[in-house]
């Protein structure tokens, strides 16, 4: 098994790819879900609301995960929770195109979700000893990346996959599977064996890392560990919200002439902005300090609350007006998003308790992101996408406000 990389090394940037094809493999396992929906109300005979159930289950599964798995990283090792998650992605992900109900597929589907949930917070842990106190926060920058790129080619691949099955929703559950068990035995050959585990096999005396009910008791006396919280809640739902219903979207404003494989391809924009968006805030962090950071965020979100309000207004001019839309929320709002579960969740503490930080921050965000399934479903069906967006445009101006008094001190040190 290979050895750690020397910091900021050519294989350091290797291996930190390699974990990204990995996190994008588990995307195309999840985000396929939302080319799924439309197939699902159609052969079921459903409304939004029962579809949106399934993705409520698999939030709330996935963030039931992340406050019980994601600790484990930091007590047996980053790689190795790594490497389980996507083995539990890939199997309970092929059963889903097996499902002979909604109610089936909303447990396989749950599954799959609780088993991904380690993965993030998996990928943190192993990353701070591979690059210094410069180029952490792009490092952690680009690692977001994985689910933006993610998101796009999972929309995309079930977009084709969806066209050349016949509309069949059960190939687009459970085909990219196939494709995620490649990329882990990539992960296998590739990615290094634990920091952590290195020193306690030469020190088996030296405790290892992981949950405690003192670090927990500490952390909830930080104001700023609540900000962390409260904005992950707000910032999950809104990402989740489009996620699970950006293709819905643009299909219903399309009309039936557009298929669900054009809704897909039109739906990137949110995923591929959203890469920008990440990019342009993590370069920003490392230049900015102190208040300029809380402006730059806050700016961010104010400026996401004024294209939610639009968005309903921009339906009568067509897609031409909507796409750059969609876009432009996920640029403005991916790159805040991405801070709360990734570079804070390292700063706050240090990497030795990095896995379980960002798993308690990261869970809180996905509990609320619960809402974006059958809630949202609910909003749908009652007011229609104006409701909708106008919920989701009072979310960025509280997480605006929220924003304004986060404060988290860098560490300079990234080992553990």
């Amino acid at each position: 098994m290979p050895n750690q990389p020397a910091p900021d090394s050519r294989r350091s940037w290797f291996l930190l790819s390699t974990l990204i094809a990995g996190y994008i493999g588990v995307y195309l396992c999840r985000k396929n879900f939302s080319v799924a929906v439309p197939l699902l109300r159609a052969e079921f005979h459903s409304t939004k609301e029962e579809v949106g159930r399934i993705a409520s289950v698999g939030t709330f599964a996935y963030a039931c995960g992340k406050m019980v798995l994601c600790p484990l990283a930091d007590t047996f090792g980053g790689r190795r929770c790594f490497m389980g998650a996507l083995l539990l992605v890939a199997v309970f992900g092929m059963a889903s195109g097996f499902a002979p109900s909604l109610g089936v597929l909303a447990v396989l589907y749950g599954l799959n979700r609780f088993g991904a949930a380690p993965a993030w917070a998996s990928m943190i842990k192993q990353i701070p000893p591979w690059f210094g106190a410069r180029n952490l926060a792009l490092a952690m920058a680009v690692l977001s990346l994985s689910y933006v790129f993610g998101g796009a080619a999972a929309v995309s691949l079930a977009g084709q996959v969806s066209e050349w099955s016949g509309q069949s929703w059960r190939v687009v559950m459970g085909a990219p599977s196939l494709i995620l068990l490649l990329l882990l035995g990539a992960c296998v050959a590739f990615l290094p064996r634990d920091h952590g585990a290195d020193r306690h096999a030469e020190d088996p005396d030296e405790p290892r890392s992981g949950f405690s009910w003192a670090l927990l008791g500490e952390l909830l006396r930080l104001r700023v560990f609540w900000i962390l919280c409260a904005l992950s809640f707000t910032l999950t739902l809104l990402r989740e919200t489009f996620n699970d219903w950006a293709v819905d979207f643009i299909k219903t404003s399309g009309g039936a002439q557009l298929s669900v494989r054009v809704a897909a391809f039109l739906s990137t924009p949110f995923d591929i902005c959203g890469a920008a968006g990440i990019i342009f805030i993590g370069v920003m962090m490392g230049r900015l300090t102190g208040r300029a950071r809380s402006w730059l965020l806050a700016g961010s979100l104010l400026s996401l609350f004024v294209i939610l309000v639009l968005l309903p207004v921009l339906v009568p001019l067509g897609l031409y007006a909507i796409v750059p839309a969609v876009g432009a929320v996920g640029f403005l709002s991916l790159g805040p998003y991405s801070l709360m579960a990734g570079y804070f969740a390292v700063q706050l503490r240090g990497p030795q308790c990095a896995g379980t930080i960002s798993g308690i921050v990261d869970s809180v965000g996905y509990f609320a992101g619960v809402l974006a399934g059958s809630a949202f479903g609910w909003l749908l069906d009652h007011g229609g996408y104006t409701l909708g967006f106008h919920v989701l445009a009072g979310l960025s101006l509280a997480s605006a406000v929220l924003v304004l008094f986060l404060r988290v001190t860098p560490r300079t040190s990234p080992q553990p």
